[in-house]
């Protein structure tokens, strides 16, 4: 079996000379250079076409999800298994969703982190238990609206096409009121009008909603 040509991208050099040491020491892989940041990764990974980039997500300099976006950009072929201590939210759905092969935390077993690169150098999703237990639920469960209760019921009734004077009649506020729940919705949705409201609350699940 040919060998797994790695690139090694971490801020801290300790981490990446254990890396360096373990793999190195492992038949079936080689490493063919180290990176202290996203933007270091790209420019190598141009450059080098490893099978497999194991990526940071949080460093100085350039971070991995930007790497891991100007990669797919790039349209570089080389699988990215994120290796990071962090699997929050807001960490691991953007990495995925971005392009990257797998969702690794540092804490993982050697023998389990080998199997890992393996699996992505096939083109295999390898996702650690807990991230993977993440994903489902995000996936089971809508993400909470942004909206409070009563901006989610103007907009409710924006959909209906229900002008501001007759909101405000039926939920018993102002105009002005009801004016300034909807400038709350556009700012919070990120629109400027009724209809981009409208449409981004269907998108976004807040709209549609039992």
């Amino acid at each position: 079996m040919a060998e797994i040509s790695l690139l090694l991208v971490d801020d801290h050099p300790v981490v990446r000379n254990g890396l360096r040491g373990m793999f190195e020491s492992t038949p079936g892989f080689t490493v063919l250079a180290e990176a202290s940041n996203g933007v270091e990764a790209v420019e190598l990974a141009a450059d080098l076409s490893p099978d497999v980039i194991l990526m940071d997500l949080r460093m100085p300099g350039g971070g991995g999800l930007d790497a891991i976006t100007e990669l797919a950009r790039r349209g570089i072929g080389s699988k990215v298994l994120v290796l990071t201590t962090w699997d929050t939210d807001t960490d691991t759905l953007p990495a995925i969703e971005a392009g990257a092969t797998g969702y690794l935390l540092k804490d993982a077993p050697q023998d389990e982190l080998f199997n890992a690169v393996r699996q992505a150098a096939a083109g295999r999703t390898v996702l650690s238990p807990a991230v993977a237990s993440r994903l489902v639920s995000a996936v089971r469960s809508p993400a909470p609206s942004p909206l409070a209760a009563r901006e989610r019921q103007v907009l409710e009734l924006v959909a209906k096409g229900t002008s501001n004077r007759d909101i405000a009649r039926e939920l018993f506020i102002s105009e002005a009121t009801v004016k300034t729940h909807l400038s709350h919705v556009f700012t919070k949705l990120g629109v400027t009008d009724r209809a981009a409201a409208v449409a981004k609350g269907y998108e976004q699940g807040i709209l549609g909603r039992d």
